[in-house]
């Protein structure tokens, strides 16, 4: 395979490409002064400063804001098979250095710009791999990159057995392209077994949220786990019952999951019989901002309340509803939580930054007349790496706190 850099240049406006040389990956359009050579979208082009400088290459795209995504910062790099092996084995490597043996068996291993692949996004879901392709110049480069990653998977006795891609987020139109859902190489069965934190799940990979689960919260799903053992607890926004299953697994004697999603509750409620929990752990449809003020009124209380909302902003114009929105699920789960429990309340929008996330949560406090004591700020799981200067990498913020009553 020959380098794939055409010979066009894309050179930057003077004063600009903060980003890149902060060491993020994105270059917006009104940072190019100009393009010289010709190319497709989806080609591999050269990137120079103002003043010729070589700052890499990347791949183009004139349909997104994000006209330039950047794969390399070496302005002599080939990019060829060589090239993207070294990334794939990079991010495989990384895995295998930061998290126990048995977590690999359902891990991220490609984390779009955090692993230097921008715009793609493969899950490991014991011996099934889910791609999400969210640029045009990955799309080119999707089956080779899924080739080498089965390739050195199966060097550490890890074999796939099928491969299916869930690039059906809108975000795609963004990029002049279609949404796409289908399989990568033979049909296969895609509902697949799954065990986290001695938790099993039967996931759907064609039809559950993003790629067919919640990876991202593994490690924080493990932290309640040694609070929730003996207690009375809520889950809020449950999806497919993963807080309430730890919290089950873990030696709860009550759990409660609401979630809005008739097809969550149910697949839920089949996991709670999958892990033996279904005396402990209980299901039902319910508008969680709805539901918390009727438990509230008819005197429930808990140990432990935990809110895991869906994005309330996908966009920085729409973060000041978002503000609102957080701090009235959190003054509801707040005067649910019994005096000297536990609240764990998470944001997974990137938007709503950790400094903007904890004021909310504050405001909320103070409203409800809560004391909050911090047992515990964490993020994502280390297999989605933040990287710095790409902000989308960091977007989940999951704290744990002790709430007491203001006396």
């Amino acid at each position: 395979m020959t380098d794939l850099i055409t010979n066009s240049t894309a050179v930057l406006k003077k004063g600009e490409g903060r980003t890149i040389k902060a060491g993020g990956a994105w270059i917006y359009d009104n940072e190019i002064e100009s393009i010289t050579g010709t190319f497709k979208n989806g080609d591999i082009v050269r990137v120079h400063d103002f003043d010729g400088y070589p700052m890499g290459a990347g791949f183009i795209n004139q349909n997104s804001k994000i006209r330039i995504r950047m794969l390399t910062r070496k302005a002599d790099q080939v990019i060829d098979e060589a090239f993207l092996r070294m990334r794939v084995k990079n991010a495989w490597e990384y895995r295998k250095s930061v998290m126990p043996l048995e977590d690999l068996n359902c891990c991220r291993l490609i984390f779009g710009e955090a692993d230097f692949l921008p715009g793609l996004v493969i899950d490991k879901y014991s011996d099934v791999l889910v791609v999400e392709s969210l640029a045009l110049g990955m799309d080119r480069l999707k089956p080779m990159i899924v080739d080498i990653l089965k390739e050195l998977l199966a060097e550490d006795g890890f074999e796939i057995r099928g491969v299916y891609e869930r690039s059906d987020a809108p975000v795609r139109k963004k990029e002049g392209m279609l949404p796409y859902k289908g399989f990568i190489g033979p049909e296969f069965d895609t509902n697949v077994d799954i065990v986290e934190n001695g938790v099993h799940y039967m996931v759907d990979v064609v039809n559950g949220q993003k790629t067919g689960f919640f990876l991202d919260q593994k490690y924080n799903r493990l932290a309640m786990q040694r609070i929730c053992k003996g207690k009375k607890v809520l889950d809020c926004f449950t999806h497919m019952g993963t807080f309430a299953l730890n919290a089950g697994i873990a030696g709860a004697t009550d759990v409660t999951g609401l979630d809005i999603s008739e097809f969550a509750v149910a697949q839920a409620t089949e996991n709670a019989k999958r892990n033996h929990l279904e005396n402990t752990v209980k299901f039902r449809c319910a508008d969680v901002l709805d539901e918390l003020p009727k438990l509230f009124e008819a005197g429930e209380s808990y140990d432990v309340v935990i809110l895991d909302p869906p994005a309330f902003t996908k966009s920085r114009e729409a973060t000041k509803n978002a503000i609102k929105g957080y701090r009235e699920i959190n003054m509801k789960g707040m005067r649910l939580v019994k005096d000297g429990g536990y609240l764990a309340t998470c944001s997974c929008s990137h938007f709503m930054t950790e400094e903007l996330f904890s004021q909310t949560i504050g405001q909320a406090a103070k409203a409800v007349h809560k004391r909050l004591t911090q047992v515990e700020f964490r993020t994502q799981a280390c297999d989605h790496p933040i990287l710095w200067a790409a902000d989308e990498s960091f977007y989940l913020k999951f704290y744990i706190f002790r709430v007491t009553d203001e006396k």
